[in-house]
């Protein structure tokens, strides 16, 4: 594994989360690669998958073309893993047989482990140390120039959205014989920094923190270095005492939670405490196939009803986009809620689901209310759709001709 010199700093951009394409030999490509600028996901669908997403497939309009949906586990879980470690697995598999000369991903920093470093591995034992959850900007596509250079011409990365939307929009460009994307689900990034102030509101010890997931059972689950589990309800975490730009633009109005141009999606939220899986094209195939009998495969289930949820999601952001505080749960009633909630609220692709309609809410009210200048360009049809049904429709200046 190697660990490059840190590119230069990014030149200032605004709604950037530091791609790492603004530190190539042509920072330009910005412009026709960022998700945040003018995104075409038709045009990139199309081109990726072989078709745009179908309203009238179930669920192609929340999580975009897919061959298959899975839930999915190792039969022998990694040690370290954030889940099961199928992410991390696929990868070494892809080594391991010869079908990519190297993996784009991100490894711990040495002096945080929660740091994310862009990182380059030819060698499949060297992804152990990549497993697990990072939080943080990274310049990931910075090293796409030196591994073309380096003589990897044919590639694996792993990457969250906003990376693989830039990734596809240069791949034509790259000169590569072959490239395999491994896609992870990604709502929400802040900074290292902020993150840091985030555990320290959960325990005395940050620092003791080896591990957190927020889960699809409504609790985050964290570990310590002890040897400790601790299980959080959402409800009862401190998010009221972070700062209103704990995350950032970027994050509030993603429109691509489900890393809809990867070949293959590996996430938890319609996982029902597996893995789940989003098999969206033929090397998908290939590359879960990759995997044989290590790995059980089910299909993934739903139960509860979102409407609820997401009506209450929507309240509350349309006060914190009017600047106003949100309303809190009085302290007696939120346990009593928080046990709940996992017996009746969506589960399953039912959970998934409200999560893109909340995205996808987050995404009209932030932009509207900051960069409204920004709405014909970065809200693509689907987003509408998905919103429609909320009471949410696009104002005369907020759709362009092309959506029209």
């Amino acid at each position: 594994m190697t660990y490059p010199s840190p590119p230069d700093s990014a030149p200032a951009r605004t709604l950037c989360t530091d791609c790492g394409v603004s530190r190539t030999q042509d920072p330009r490509r910005c412009g026709r690669a960022c998700q945040f600028i003018q995104p075409d996901y038709a045009t990139m669908e199309t081109r990726v998958q072989g078709r745009t997403r179908d309203p009238a497939r179930p669920d192609e309009l929340h999580f975009g073309p897919f061959r298959r949906m899975l839930r999915a586990a190792l039969k022998r879980p990694s040690d370290g893993a954030q889940w099961t470690g199928i992410t991390t697995r696929l990868a070494e598999r892809l080594l391991e047989t010869g079908a990519v000369d190297a993996v784009l991903t991100m490894a711990p920093d040495p002096e945080d482990r929660w740091r994310p470093v862009p990182t380059l591995v030819t060698r499949p034992e060297d992804l152990a140390r990549c497993r697990g959850m990072r939080m943080g900007y990274a310049p990931l596509l910075s090293l796409l120039e030196p591994a073309v250079a380096a003589g990897h011409k044919r590639l694996a990365v792993i990457g969250i959205p906003c990376q693989v939307y830039a990734l596809r929009a240069l791949e034509q460009e790259l000169g590569l014989e072959q490239l395999y994307v491994i896609g992870t689900p990604c709502s929400d990034n802040t900074t290292t920094e902020n993150f840091h102030r985030f555990l320290g509101l959960l325990t005395p010890r940050p620092e003791s923190i080896t591990y957190l997931e927020f889960r699809a059972d409504y609790h985050v689950e964290i570990r310590f270095d002890d040897g400790r589990q601790r299980r959080v309800p959402f409800l009862q975490l401190p998010l009221s005492q972070l700062p209103t730009d704990f995350f950032p633009l970027t994050c509030r109005t993603c429109v691509d939670y489900s890393n809809v141009l990867a070949d293959i999606t590996v996430g938890y939220m319609g996982g029902e405490g597996e893995q789940w899986l989003l098999v969206r094209n033929e090397r998908g195939e290939k590359i879960l196939g990759l995997l044989g009998d290590e790995v059980k495969l089910a299909a993934p289930g739903s139960a509860g009803q979102r409407e609820g949820p997401v009506k209450g999601f929507m309240a509350n952001t349309e006060r914190a986009a009017g600047g106003l505080p949100l309303r809190r749960m009085p302290s007696w009633l939120r346990p009593i809620v928080g046990w709940l909630m996992p017996k009746v609220g969506p589960r399953g692709l039912e959970f998934a689901r409200a999560r893109l309609e909340m995205k996808a809410i987050e995404t009209v009210l932030h932009l509207r209310r900051e960069q409204p200048a920004k709405m014909k360009n970065m809200v693509p049809p689907h987003v509408w759709q998905l919103v429609r049904p909320y009471g949410l429709t696009p104002e005369t200046d907020e759709a362009s001709e092309r959506r029209r």
